[in-house]
């Protein structure tokens, strides 16, 4: 599996953006989509994971309420909308893949995407 990352930018506080991984090989239904995120001089953490057989979600509870994963099954993308961005936002996002349950560890997915920087100004 391949991922490319999209979408990021530069946006004011209170903006928002909407980011797209794109997924090509083959895609099972066992998969987990994640979108994880890393600022400077900080550890890559976990910001929100989709199933892709059921749709179910998980988010950190960073940014629960305000971000929303969400996937496309027929076009194998992934989309994290993010609403009411803060400065403490500004990180590059990673998209990654991994099989069977959702989990909020980095080391446990297989396959990342390069990465979009998004930055929020205050």
């Amino acid at each position: 599996v391949q991922l490319q990352a999209s979408g990021g930018g530069l946006v004011q506080a209170g903006g928002s953006l909407r980011l797209s991984c794109a997924a090509s090989g083959r895609i099972f239904s066992n998969y987990i989509m994640g979108w994880f995120r890393q600022a400077p001089g900080k550890e890559r953490e976990f910001a929100a994971a989709v199933k892709w057989s059921d749709r179910s979600t998980e988010y950190a509870d960073s940014v629960k309420g305000r971000f929303t994963i969400s996937r496309d099954n027929a076009k194998n993308m992934v989309y994290l909308q993010m609403n009411s961005l803060k400065p403490e936002d500004t990180a590059v996002y990673y998209c990654a893949v991994r099989w069977g349950e959702i989990q909020r560890t980095r080391i446990a997915y297989a396959y990342w995407g390069q990465g979009t920087q998004v930055t929020v100004s205050s």
